[in-house]
């Protein structure tokens, strides 16, 4: 097989390579699209209820105490799929496992990278792909948590429990790492204010334990949104990256193969001349 024929292949293959890239990249720009989209609402759900919960608590400090906690949990959200340059990377690099007792490791691609990190592992779990599967994720991970509490309930207890989300923001474009468990309180009260009271039709104790319920769950979408959102939009840079890549290498094989081609030509032709000289 000639030079060129060789080169001529190996562009075809780069060009189908190209062809499967290019969709993948369609599909991430996509899902960063609509996940701008459903991230913009779902902050305004949390600004909404962290209002609440600043009007309720102005007007109950008595929920405000102090929580006193001997599980501090930290829950890491990796990577579920591949072409996201250091996400992964920049993410335990901003994890400092001397905080928690024991983490929880959301993303498939995250695995490889926890061996190192000096603390333990509770639970591995896969990531979503795309926004329509973060409910299920989420509810996967509040089981977890609870079969953790179960398994030591002498030592720990959803009351006693602090928990910690480590992601990447959206907003940003950093490593943030959220306390929800605890989930609220007022610093510096004297600077807030509200009018009256809020009109409850329950206990002010039920009220706040729905809300806190209420809260975890529109934080935790949020947050899980957020990780998929940059997870995309690196994806969506690392694959523009590969692509160009390609394209430089397709030109480059392209312009060696038309000179091998027209050495062989002329090979050829020189053959052929020598073949009607010795006749």
């Amino acid at each position: 097989m000639s030079l060129s024929h060789t080169l001529q292949l190996h562009i075809i293959q780069l060009r189908e390579i190209h062809s499967i890239l290019k969709a993948m990249k369609n599909l991430a720009l996509m899902e960063v699209h609509k996940l701008k989209r459903v991230k913009t609402m779902q902050s305004h759900v949390v600004a909404h209820v962290e209002g609440v919960a600043m009007d309720f608590l102005y007007h109950y400090p008595e929920f405000t105490r102090n929580h006193s906690f001997s599980l501090h949990l930290g829950v890491l959200l990796g990577a579920e799929r591949g072409f996201c340059g250091d996400f992964n990377e920049r993410l335990l690099q901003e994890t400092v496992s001397q905080e928690f007792n024991t983490l929880i490791a959301i993303g498939n691609r995250l695995y490889n990278h926890l061996d190192n990190l000096g603390v333990e592992v509770y639970a591995k779990m896969g990531g979503a792909n795309v926004a329509e599967e973060v409910p299920e994720i989420i509810n996967f991970l509040l089981e977890t948590i609870r079969s953790l509490l179960d398994s030591r309930s002498d030592q720990w207890t959803l009351s006693t429990l602090a928990l910690t989300l480590i992601y990447h923001d959206s907003v940003t474009n950093q490593i943030m790492k959220k306390q929800l468990l605890p989930s609220f309180s007022i610093d510096n009260p004297e600077k807030i204010t509200f009018g009256n009271p809020p009109v409850l039709n329950l206990s002010p104790s039920d009220f706040y334990a729905d809300l806190l319920e209420q809260y975890l769950l529109v934080a935790l979408h949020d947050i899980f949104y957020s990780s998929l959102a940059v997870e995309n939009q690196k994806r969506l840079q690392h694959l523009e990256g590969a692509l160009n890549h390609i394209d430089e290498d397709v030109v480059r094989l392209q312009r060696k193969s038309q000179i091998y081609r027209q050495e062989e030509i002329t090979e050829e032709i020189e053959v052929i001349l020598l073949n009607g000289s010795v006749e």
